[in-house]
């Protein structure tokens, strides 16, 4: 593409730092920076023409990780690790409500609740293990966080009492990047939709990029493209599909709150007199580990028999709509925020906690590159 030259001088001229990714990570580090450096020029370039991947797709879970994941997380992690990952993930959601406030994320603190099929021996083994976790997350919260509650919502098939969590939320995934975009903008803060990077070479002082449009130099490369990481960098990230739906209207839906069952791998929740719907990645991992959009016939099906024989079992229902979203995972839980070289940096790896995580991991991506 032959660009104009008032092009190249208002978008691509004397740029101190491109952020590759428009979601939560890429716009909380560009208002890190801005606010750091108010005179510097700071573009991003996303891939996709809305924020592309998982920031505009997710469930809209204000959460930290249900009994069973924190328990199942003490199997590959420390206890001083786990009980640091649940402290980055409540201190990122606190950055984001300060950032943007809860009205303008639409937040709603209904609380979250762990669901346990009738016949799963997991419920067991929480309730054992209920006491000790509390204990473990003292430090963060100065309360119990998960306790038992009884069925008020009437699920079916499911054991008669939930593990109910009182710091859960919820927020409306729309409102909350169209603020943020608003915000980003606001500043001056420049964003090329529709672009997508396909290589980079560091040359003295400055990065080249290359994209599928044109090529230009900034002074700094930061890489926020999580799921999408490993077609840019080196880095253990593994993309992992995570396929929703949500239902049309239902009357007098009593519903209220954020759920989770079989160790987080599903998850629904309540909005606009609607039930949204997610997860099944365990069905088929290698299947899911995938940058492309789209739903499968297994993953659907089961989502939509959950729907019948749990979260809905006497209330007729019909699916409005289906997407995905492309997370980024790996062997380990903790975000990765790392320098590549002298002038390109990235951070990524946010293991399906983009919501709570990516302010924070936005900081600590400008701190970085701000050294």
């Amino acid at each position: 593409m032959n660009l104009s030259y008032w092009e190249i001088k208002s978008w691509l001229c004397n740029t101190d730092f491109t952020i590759v990714g428009s979601g939560i990570v890429g716009l909380s580090c560009a208002l890190q920076l801005k606010e750091r450096f108010p005179k510097s020029n700071i573009l991003i370039l996303e891939q996709g023409f809305l924020p592309q991947g998982a920031s505009t797709k997710n469930a809209g879970f204000a959460c930290f990780g249900s009994l069973s994941e924190v328990i199942e997380d003490l199997k590959t992690h420390s206890e001083e690790e786990v009980l640091q990952l649940v402290k980055m993930r409540v201190d990122g959601l606190n950055l984001l409500k300060q950032t943007l406030g809860e009205t303008s994320i639409g937040y709603k603190n209904y609380g979250g609740y762990e669901l346990f099929l009738k016949h799963d021996d997991l419920y067991e083994s929480c309730l054992t293990q209920m006491n000790s976790i509390n204990q473990l997350l003292k430090p963060v919260f100065n309360a119990p966080v998960y306790s038992k509650k009884s069925n008020v919502f009437k699920f079916d098939n499911i054991k008669e009492d939930y593990v109910f969590n009182p710091f859960e939320g919820q927020i409306d995934t729309g409102l909350l990047m169209v603020s943020l975009l608003n915000k980003v903008q606001s500043k001056g803060i420049k964003i090329i939709n529709s672009c997508r990077v396909e290589s980079f070479t560091e040359s003295g002082n400055s990065v080249k990029i290359k994209t599928n449009l044109f090529e230009f130099s900034t002074s700094k490369l930061l890489i926020a493209t999580n799921g999408f990481a490993s077609q840019l960098i080196g880095e253990e990230v593994k993309p992992a599909r995570a396929q929703v739906l949500i239902t049309k209207p239902i009357k007098d839906l009593h519903i209220k709150g954020t759920f989770h069952l079989d160790k987080g791998y599903y998850y629904c929740r309540n909005i606009d007199n609607r039930i949204l719907f997610g997860g099944g990645r365990n069905l088929d991992f290698k299947g899911e580990e995938t940058t492309e959009f789209g739903e499968t016939e297994q993953i659907q099906n089961r989502l939509e028999e959950l729907l019948k024989t749990v979260i809905l079992p006497n209330k007729p229902f019909e699916i409005e709509h289906r997407w995905s979203g492309i997370m980024g995972v790996g062997g380990q839980k903790k975000a990765i925020v790392k320098q590549l070289s002298n002038h390109v940096f990235f951070g990524v790896r946010l293991g399906g906690m983009g919501i709570d995580m990516g302010s924070l991991v936005g900081k600590e991506l400008a701190d970085l590159s701000s050294c």
